[in-house]
């Protein structure tokens, strides 16, 4: 069964399509990594299942239920969905400490929590992302961005999700921040039996992390399929260039491709 179903989703600003006629599914319990180069659309499909993004046509589904709309159910549907977005940085209020930050998250689940109850609730999310719960009262500035990611990742758990969507989590951080907070997302997907929508513009952290790869380019999937058949054999030229652009130790540099 699907978590989650985008169909035939098309999104619009003002006179130019910039999502066209996209359709992706996420299986119940696994990663699906969606690629491509900057402005090929994927954030756009990011916010528009949270409702941050106008959709013109098409539908979003959760476990079979529409998330558009204003009605009770559409509401439930999309706090059945997370994001986590790109910049640590300006994902958090910098005059806010962390544990108010987080705490914020369980508005979502529509569930009324005692002061008591909130305190225990971040202080198990913090420790569930490998942060010290007696930091819960300091401001976003005392942390690295590494663990500022972490922060925001357990803000968006603090919502009780079944589909996380990881916007480009991984891209304002430093090359050796990277894998940490991408084992982190591994071992909270299988730990939490999370659905995952995995955005990346890069297919080596996309294959590193996901069950399954789709491909977009200007607005469109150009591919998609299993994550080792697809790279093994992707049948699309596009697919092909952003393979040819991932880095591999000991391969030379060419130059007149930079």
């Amino acid at each position: 069964m699907n978590a989650l179903e985008i169909h035939d989703l098309r999104v619009r600003y003002r006179h130019r399509e910039v999502v066209s006629g996209v359709s992706i599914d996420v299986p119940a319990g696994r990663t699906v990594g969606l690629v491509g180069e900057s402005g090929s659309g994927k954030s756009t499909i990011a916010n528009a299942a949270v409702g941050l993004a106008p959709v013109h046509a098409g539908d979003i589904r959760v476990h079979g239920v529409s998330a558009l709309g204003r009605s009770r159910e559409a509401t439930t549907a999309r706090r059945r969905i997370q994001l986590v977005f790109q910049d640590p940085f300006s994902a958090l209020d910098p005059r806010m400490p962390i544990g108010e930050s987080i705490a914020e998250g369980l508005i979502a689940t529509g569930r009324a929590f005692s002061r008591a109850e909130r305190a225990d609730r971040v202080a198990e999310l913090l420790l569930q992302v490998g942060l010290e719960p007696g930091r819960a009262g300091e401001l976003p500035r005392s942390f690295s961005g590494g663990q500022r990611q972490r922060i925001t990742i357990a803000r968006a758990l603090a919502g009780d999700p079944e589909i996380l969507i990881a916007d480009e989590v991984t891209s304002a951080l430093d090359v050796s921040v990277q894998s940490t907070v991408l084992n982190l997302l591994r071992d909270l997907q299988q730990r939490l039996g999370l659905s995952m929508l995995f955005i990346s513009h890069n297919l080596a952290v996309v294959r590193y992390i996901s069950d399954e790869i789709v491909v977009m380019r200007h607005g469109r999937v150009v591919e998609a399929g299993e994550t080792d058949a697809l790279l093994e054999a992707p049948a699309d030229p596009y697919t092909r260039e952003l393979l040819d652009a991932v880095p591999v130790l000991g391969r030379r540099l060419d130059l007149d491709r930079v």
